[in-house]
């Protein structure tokens, strides 16, 4: 599998998982998905919402690589969040903004080419300090976040006693036939 595949791949994942977590989330009464479980962002919709707004501030900063494909178009109009504020009014809202996030996120990594990855990718960090590292390895980490929380958000189902059943990446693996 190419990075590009694998890109691709884990951009399907994302989106499945969503789908996954938002319909468990949406089966919930509204208090549940707000109560505060003692995570690190309180609740089911304080999690949710964290995942969005990385993935916010990562797709404005993809935009600016140096051959942005016209999909992140969308997010330069998107105010640059802080990731104590809170962009969501309730899970309506969330649940919009993450289908929205999802389609961007699928066309972006559809829109990629191999030699995109090797660009020596410079960005500030939320406080503002210079970084610059090769794009794949960014990559990586944006997908390798939403997996870290996403565990995290499917801890508090199963604490609210909803199974969101498999979630292996194993599973999009496509088979060698």
């Amino acid at each position: 599998m190419s990075r590009i595949e694998h890109i691709r791949l884990l951009a399907d994942y994302n989106e499945w998982m969503n789908v996954k977590l938002y319909e468990a989330a949406a089966a919930l009464p509204a208090g549940e998905v707000l109560a505060d479980r003692k995570a690190f962002f309180g609740s089911i919709f304080g999690t949710l919402g964290h995942i969005a707004r990385a993935d916010t501030i990562w797709l404005k900063r993809f935009a600016t690589h140096p051959s942005p494909p016209a999909v992140l178009d969308a997010m330069r109009d998107v105010p640059m969040p802080t990731m104590a504020e809170d962009m969501f009014a309730d899970f309506a809202s969330l649940a919009g903004y993450r289908r929205r996030l999802d389609r961007i996120i699928g066309e972006w990594a559809r829109s990629l080419a191999e030699h995109d990855l090797d660009v020596e990718f410079a960005y500030s960090t939320l406080r503002g300090a210079p970084s610059c590292k090769k794009f794949f390895g960014i990559v990586m980490h944006f997908f390798n976040h939403q997996t870290h929380h996403r565990g995290q958000a499917t801890t508090l189902f199963s604490q609210a006693g909803i199974d969101v059943g498999s979630t292996d990446l194993l599973v999009l693996v496509p088979e060698i036939t």
